[in-house]
């Protein structure tokens, strides 16, 4: 979301400088928001209202509608003045937000300026002011300065500088800087109270309600941008295709100067029109001209017949009748109008999208920086691969399944080893997660035993929320916290930390990092098994299609058989309610890929 501020001492003329923008910029197409830093003896409520009896009875939030808006207030407790990056994780997204006020923030700002006032220019000591609209004429600045009443001009600046649309002077423009959303509260994971255990969908839910993004914005080159999500919507900076052209190698005419029904004989026109190579020259109405696939289309061109389809002798083409008006030409813009957005904020950029980006003119797009995912493994029994024959130990095989897990699905993974069994080591191990990573996976340590130091510390922060939820595999899901870093301990069992990776860490770490929530599609197709399932737990089987399309699933359910997971192309969704399934019953498949995997 592009953010752009302006500010200025008391009575310099921000606000309406602030409305003049909004009119002119929403006059131009753009849809724009606005946040107003408001004086500290300012209230959003008065006393007497029936929102104020409602935030005098302990409400923490209030939502007042009608039908001409609605608003939300919400209580600072104690008083303080709300962090931008807060406020602006709440507004829906649209082109542009001008921010009035809000001086010491990073944010690019203009500076409202009146000489009368006597106070001195903020943009003579703060870098963060890019230019200065003025009643007068102050010397010195190295910053350009406007007319305070010439919106047009000011608005041209601000739209080039955020990238909106080109401006006069596209050197002035500076990068916007990296921003941040603020860390997540310690009490988001809360459930209501008691709650205890928990459906799949309503903890999908919660989940869905309690996150938001965490990730900064970076702009970068489109060739570079594979694989990130976009921070802002994307306009088209020119028609694809720019001007009508041909779609085949041919011969082009005006279809309103044939006569009667063909066959049709033409002269051709000197010269030829190719892709890169435009016919400068009008065809005269009956004439025809050589045109080759991407080429413009001459003026006095807007049919071309396909060459296959055309004799050629003594200058003169010649063709059947039947070639409809407009045939095998391509219209300017019908693909992407210019302006038209063409990509949405939360999109995941592929191979497809950059093609599309470069194609409607974009050198570099507004993204999210990769969310850093921290795995880390906790247990006294696990060990490296390959580095004990003792049988007491288990080699650790859910750190490089879950890194993995996380490279799929578009993060940066980041590897935190493994912690023993010990207080100590598991406090310093999520000390370190916290200083690389925006988010923590855990495996192990997760329930309430002897040796589950995850749980143990998160509660005494503060933050630990065990959530029991009525899946199988797994159960447990420990949620909390960490000096900032949400973290998302999964059960120790290799099946059940991956199914609760797979249905649960996906969508809550796709929030995070700015993409919105990802459901994975299923489809419906016949068992090829039997299986009595008891109400109450929603299950998961190691499945994959057979020859005959039918699910078929794994010899056996439990959940250390890593086997399985290999063996499975996806997995087997039964509902929460009781099933009796037989060979060729309805059963819901999941593959793989519809779990980034």
């Amino acid at each position: 979301m592009r953010i752009y501020g302006i500010t200025g001492w008391k009575n310099s003329g921000k606000t309406g400088l602030v409305e003049r923008l909004v009119a002119e910029i929403r006059g131009r197409g753009f849809s724009v928001s606005t946040v107003k830093h408001a004086h500290h003896s300012f209230d959003v409520d008065h006393e007497g209202t029936d929102s104020y009896r409602h935030r005098a009875a302990g409400a923490r939030e209030v939502m007042l509608a009608s039908s001409r808006r609605w608003a939300l207030m919400h209580e600072s407790d104690p008083p303080e003045d709300p962090a931008l990056a807060d406020l602006l994780a709440r507004l829906s997204p649209v082109d542009l937000v001008l921010i009035e006020g809000y001086k010491r923030d990073t944010h690019p700002k203009i500076e409202a300026h009146r000489g009368e006032t006597g106070k001195p220019l903020i943009a003579r000591e703060d870098e963060t002011i890019r230019a200065v609209a003025s009643d007068s004429a102050p010397e010195g600045l190295s910053c350009p300065v406007f007319d305070l009443d010439d919106t047009s001009a000011i608005a041209d600046f601000i739209l080039a500088e955020t990238g909106l649309q080109p401006g006069v002077d596209e050197g002035a423009a500076r990068p916007l800087p990296e921003i941040s959303p603020p860390p997540l509260r310690d009490d988001c994971f809360a459930l209501p109270a008691g709650v205890e255990w928990i459906p799949v969908d309503k903890a999908l839910a919660a989940l869905r309600e309690a996150l938001g993004p965490v990730t900064g914005e970076e702009t970068l080159a489109v060739e570079e941008a594979e694989g990130r999500i976009l921070a802002q919507d994307v306009q088209a900076l020119r028609a694809n295709p720019p001007h009508a052209n041909s779609a085949v190698d041919g011969y082009g005419f005006a279809h309103g100067a044939l006569k009667g029904e063909g066959p049709h004989v033409l002269p051709l026109a000197e010269g030829r029109a190719a892709a890169g190579a435009p016919y400068r020259g009008v065809v005269a109405p009956g004439q025809a001209i050589r045109i080759l696939t991407g080429a413009l289309l001459p003026e006095g061109v807007d049919t071309v017949v396909l060459e296959e389809d055309t004799t050629l002798e003594a200058g003169h083409v010649a063709f059947r009748g039947g070639v409809r008006a407009g045939a095998n030409t391509r219209a300017a813009g019908e693909d992407v109008k210019a302006g038209e957005t063409a990509l949405r904020a939360g999109h995941r950029l592929r191979a497809p999208d950059l093609a599309l980006l470069a194609g409607i003119g974009l050198p570099e797009v507004r993204v999210r920086r990769r969310l850093r995912v921290g795995i880390l493994s906790t247990g006294d029994e696990l060990a490296e691969p390959g580095s004990t024959p003792d049988p007491a130990r288990t080699y650790d095989a859910n750190r490089p399944m879950l890194m993995e897990m996380a490279r799929g699905w578009g993060h940066e993974a980041v590897d935190l080893g493994h912690a023993a069994d010990r207080r100590e080591a598991v406090a310093a191990a999520l000390d370190e997660a916290a200083q690389r990573a925006d988010a923590i996976i855990t495996s192990g340590g997760a329930s309430a035993g002897d040796e589950d130091h995850l749980s143990r510390l998160l509660r005494e922060t503060g933050s630990m929320r065990q959530w029991r939820v009525a899946i199988k595999p797994g159960r447990p899901l420990a949620l909390g916290v960490w000096k900032g870093a949400p973290i998302f301990g999964l059960p120790g069992n290799p099946v059940a930390a991956f199914v609760c990776a797979a249905i649960f860490a996906r969508p809550a770490l796709s929030l995070l990092a700015g993409g919105g929530w990802t459901e994975p599609r299923g489809f419906t197709v016949p068992a090829a098994f039997a299986k009595k399932k008891k109400p109450g737990r929603r299950e998961y089987l190691r499945a994959r299609l057979d020859a005959d399309g039918a699910a078929e699933v794994f010899r056996s359910e439990g959940s250390g058989r890593i086997s399985g997971l290999s063996w499975a192309t996806g997995l087997v969704e039964i509902e929460d309610g009781a099933r009796d399934i037989r060979p060729g019953d309805p059963v819901r498949f999941i593959p793989y890929c519809e779990l980034g995997i």
